[in-house]
């Protein structure tokens, strides 16, 4: 039974980065106005982007919206479970949109080195823990 637990939840920890990296795509390539390879955007935009309240961090409400939207845009049969069917490849456990974002808090606690609740923009730029 231990065995199956960990693979369930390294099956959701999959689904849940794919989730955030769809997310985050959309922040880190654009299009550049003389058509060459897409620009990085700096830290800084992808704070202001998250910073709904304009206050220069970034609270564990806004993350959780900010890396929600993948999640949304997956589901397509809307019923709050990503199926294997609406996982890239159709493959993978399905998992909860209440299992996403309670993944989303761990990463986000884990991010916040100095444990003020909030990401500034260098813990935002900060390598995953």
């Amino acid at each position: 039974m231990r065995a199956a637990l960990g693979r369930q939840s390294w099956s959701c920890g999959i689904a849940a980065g794919v989730v955030a990296l769809l997310a985050s795509i959309p922040l880190l390539a654009q299009e550049p106005a003389d058509g060459g390879r897409p620009a990085v955007e700096s830290t800084g935009s992808y704070l202001q982007r998250m910073d709904s309240d304009g206050d220069g961090r970034i609270s564990l409400d806004e993350y959780q919206a900010w890396m929600g939207y993948g999640f949304a845009q997956m589901d397509r049969d809307g019923d709050g479970v990503l199926s294997p069917h609406e996982l890239p490849g159709g493959r993978g456990r399905p998992i909860t949109h209440a299992a996403h974002v309670a993944q989303i808090a761990q990463r986000f606690a884990r991010q916040d080195a100095n444990g003020d609740g909030y990401l500034s923009a260098t813990e935002l730029a900060a390598p995953p823990r």
